[in-house]
């Protein structure tokens, strides 16, 4: 006789104590002796099997099962609230609480195993709509996720605090923070920014630009204008530069709702990619808190190599939500995107500006450095309008009255105009000045008869003047 094969384990354990009593007809005393069980129980096993077989020999579920007993009503109430509060008490102190209102009421009391198996009972959810709202809301609310339908239909804006030590130029170890701004169709990176500073308005706008222009990198073809971008309520993001630019873009600009950032998983997941991909193999890098090596590269080297990730690693790999690498789902379709009129349109609005600067005969002085250009020859003494990228200080663009001038570069770190160029600028602008007030005289002489000379009432001796008093 065999046992079926579908028996619980309990069951079947139980038949291989009886199966040499029901297929040798050794005594149940003997079995009982050597199992360790007593005869009784084999007996009504036995008789359970001859009734229903395999099957009555399964444990018997209690008729209670699943009720707690002996606790008061009121009592399991009272452990529900104390559970449910924030912060949570402790099973024991709930226990202690318990055990003196039974007492108080000469009831029987709980035991700890039925006060914590009432305190476990209370659902999570039960406690976050009881203690916080927000918790809630964020946890157990179903949420639905809207998808960008085509490329820059929606973009995300978010930073970060990176976990690797970097140099800063002291040479002391700092934390940089990544200002990220992704397409929300393709998450292709669309620009990016590295600084050692705290999020701010500016590095955003620095960003922002970088996603928009073309980039000089033909392995990185994303740009345009989105329809919307999408950001946080930070002081960096409800900046007037921003709102201005988003105006003048004609771009939507969203800002999550207060304490619902939803939808904004994307740039986390990007962010999570990020640390778990590119930030390893950095000197410096951080886990939980602690360096793995010593800090070893500078801001300009971290730049440089996480560019190099975007281009050959992230943007390549087939992305797990979309089943497309971001860059080839950017591309599909042929996709034509919409950009600004000019260059210059777009640094007026999102590069740096800083007060007006005065045109010296040297050129323009700014940040400690001086910029040239053959052009600023006309505009010496006139005050003009520098935007700079601090990413390139090798030049700045230059705008007076709002129009664009030149890109005046720096000598230290380029090949500036030469002497006899500036030189022959400043000859050509000084002509340029004299023809200009010689055309202007002559307008004005034809406009303009010459006056009559006055006639002299008095006459004049050796330099001396006379009066008719004198005579």
């Amino acid at each position: 006789m065999a046992a079926p094969g579908f028996a619980s384990q309990t069951a079947t354990a139980r038949f291989r104590l009886l199966q040499p009593h029901l297929e040798d007809d050794i005594p149940l005393s003997r079995l009982a002796a050597e199992a360790g069980v007593s005869e009784r129980t084999l007996r009504r096993w036995l008789a359970a099997h001859r009734s229903k077989g395999i099957t009555g020999l399964e444990r018997t579920r209690r008729s209670d099962a699943g009720a707690r007993r002996h606790l008061d009503p009121d009592l399991e109430a009272m452990i529900r609230a104390l559970a449910t509060r924030r912060p949570r008490t402790t099973i024991t102190a709930i226990h202690r609480k318990a055990a003196a209102e039974a007492e108080a009421r000469s009831i029987a009391g709980p035991s700890y195993a039925v006060v914590a198996d009432v305190a476990r009972e209370v659902r999570a959810a039960r406690i976050a709509v009881a203690t916080d709202a927000a918790a809630y809301r964020d946890r157990h609310e179903l949420v639905h996720r809207r998808d960008a339908n085509a490329p820059n239909e929606m973009w995300q804006a978010d930073h970060t605090m990176l976990d690797v030590l970097i140099l800063d130029a002291r040479g002391d170890p700092v934390r940089p923070w990544l200002t990220v701004v992704m397409d929300d169709h393709s998450r292709a990176v669309m620009g990016y920014m590295l600084t050692a500073d705290a999020p701010s308005a500016a590095n955003t706008a620095l960003a922002l630009h970088q996603a928009i222009w073309r980039k000089a990198d033909p392995a990185w073809p994303v740009c345009g204008i989105p329809e919307a971008l999408y950001v946080d309520n930070g002081s960096d993001f409800v900046s007037e530069q921003i709102e201005q630019a988003c105006i003048a873009l004609k771009v939507r600009l969203v800002h999550s709702r207060p304490g619902r950032p939803r939808g904004r998983g994307k740039v986390e997941r990007l962010f999570r990619t990020v640390n778990e991909m590119f930030l390893p193999d950095m000197p410096g890098h951080l886990i939980k808190g602690r360096p793995l090596s010593a800090p070893a590269i500078d801001l300009l080297e971290l730049t440089m190599r996480f560019e190099r990730f975007l281009q050959e690693v992230y943007h390549r790999r087939l992305h797990g939500t979309t089943g497309e690498a971001p860059v080839a789902r950017w591309q599909a379709g042929g996709f034509l995107p919409a950009l600004p009129e000019s260059r210059a349109a777009l640094d007026m609005l999102l590069l740096r500006v800083p007060r007006p600067r005065k045109v010296a005969r040297d050129g323009i002085r700014f940040m400690g450095r001086r910029y040239v250009e053959p052009t600023l020859a006309a505009f010496v003494g006139e005050q003009v309008d520098v935007l700079y990228d601090p990413r390139d200080l090798a030049e700045v663009h230059v705008h007076h009255e709002g129009t664009f001038v030149c890109r005046a570069l720096c000598p230290e770190h380029v090949d500036a105009p030469s002497l006899a160029q500036i030189r022959g600028a400043r000859r050509r602008a000084k002509e340029e000045l004299k023809q200009s007030v010689a055309t202007d005289e002559a307008r004005h002489a034809r406009d303009d008869p010459p006056a009559a000379e006055p006639a002299r009432s008095e006459p004049r001796f050796g330099g001396l003047k006379l009066y008719a008093a004198d005579d």
